[in-house]
């Protein structure tokens, strides 16, 4: 989810407010982050006094504390750039009950729960940040997957997987098209000739 997103979700209105948002954008420039970016917000016990934010990006993990208001000087945000050898990033669990989900992830001492919607956002950002560690490209699922396992098959080939950066090319036939017909020529003999009416 993009920061916009999180903004439109926040618990307290004061927790995003304009003066806020202004010292956490200006923090997530100096650190090398995009304005709008994926990223994962921890609220904390109470948002209406700090929070945290994490962002990944290509030179490693951003990660800014922000403090709504600060007697006497208002919003601070404090962060910095965690290389990708140096983050500590813990196991993804998952159990499923019921018919629900429940994953559990970490993440620089961070814990990160949730379940069912909140379980499959939690899950994709841990891959996310799997990746990025491993020095591999990010993988984005453009259609879910939403059959049982019988039906596994159909669905895996109606989702495609790509990757970020890359385009989908569509693969060269191995067959040559033929005319309907017509006869392939041998090798070493011309091909008759029409006469022509006289």
């Amino acid at each position: 989810m993009r920061l916009s997103g999180w903004r439109a979700k926040a618990p307290f209105k004061d927790s995003v407010a304009p003066k806020v948002l202004a010292a956490l954008d200006a923090a997530l420039g100096v650190l090398g982050s995009e304005s709008d970016p994926e990223c994962w917000v921890v609220w904390g016990d109470d948002p209406r006094i700090r929070y945290q934010v994490f962002v990944p990006t290509p030179s490693g993990l951003v990660q800014v504390n922000v403090r709504v208001g600060v007697p006497g000087e208002g919003p601070r945000a404090s962060g910095k750039v965690l290389r990708w050898n140096r983050v500590q990033l813990g196991e993804l669990a998952v159990e499923i009950q019921a018919g629900h989900r429940l994953v559990t992830f970490q993440v620089e001492t961070q814990p990160l729960n949730g379940a069912d919607a909140a379980a499959d956002a939690i899950s994709a950002f841990a891959q996310a940040l799997f990746a990025a560690a491993d020095g591999r490209p990010a993988m984005v699922i453009t259609k879910a997957r939403k059959t049982r396992a019988s039906k596994a098959g159909s669905a895996a080939r109606s989702g495609t997987i790509t990757r970020i950066g890359s385009s989908t090319r569509t693969p060269p036939s191995k067959t040559a098209t033929t005319v309907k017909g017509a006869k392939p020529a041998k090798t070493g003999t011309a091909a008759p000739r029409r006469s022509s009416p006289k």
